[in-house]
């Protein structure tokens, strides 16, 4: 290149483009371009992020097993006695899918208040 440099190689490109105006018009439109492709790649890998964490937080929890500490029945109609056993599956809110050890009828969708109410489980 000389010694004119980058000098040099601007002009160069610019004739090629049509002129200093349109090389920054390119410039500019790389640097869009390139910063959206950029942001859409960071969101996808933050949303990927949440999940991967919600996914091992509901493993977790999957895993500890509850008591029933008073008898009580449900709006949907489960019993649940002193003593019995259930694990979290899944909760959406108040709504509580469990699975109740030693029944064969799983899963089912209970309130989370009620399950509180009637055991050691907190939400």
């Amino acid at each position: 290149m000389g010694n004119l440099g980058w000098y040099q190689w601007i002009t160069t490109t610019s004739k090629k483009v049509g002129g200093p105006l349109q090389l920054l018009g390119i410039v500019a439109a790389g640097g869009a371009i390139a910063g959206s492709l950029a942001t859409k790649g960071f969101d996808a890998a933050k949303q990927k992020i949440t999940i991967m964490k919600e996914a091992k937080e509901q493993a977790a929890e999957a895993s500890i097993v509850y008591t029933v500490t008073k008898e009580g029945r449900s709006n949907e109609g489960l019993e649940f006695n002193i003593g019995d056993q259930f694990r979290v599956l899944e909760r959406d809110g108040d709504a509580v899918l469990i699975e109740k050890l030693r029944d064969e009828n799983n899963p089912y969708f209970v309130s989370a208040k009620f399950l509180s109410s009637i055991s050691d489980y907190s939400y």
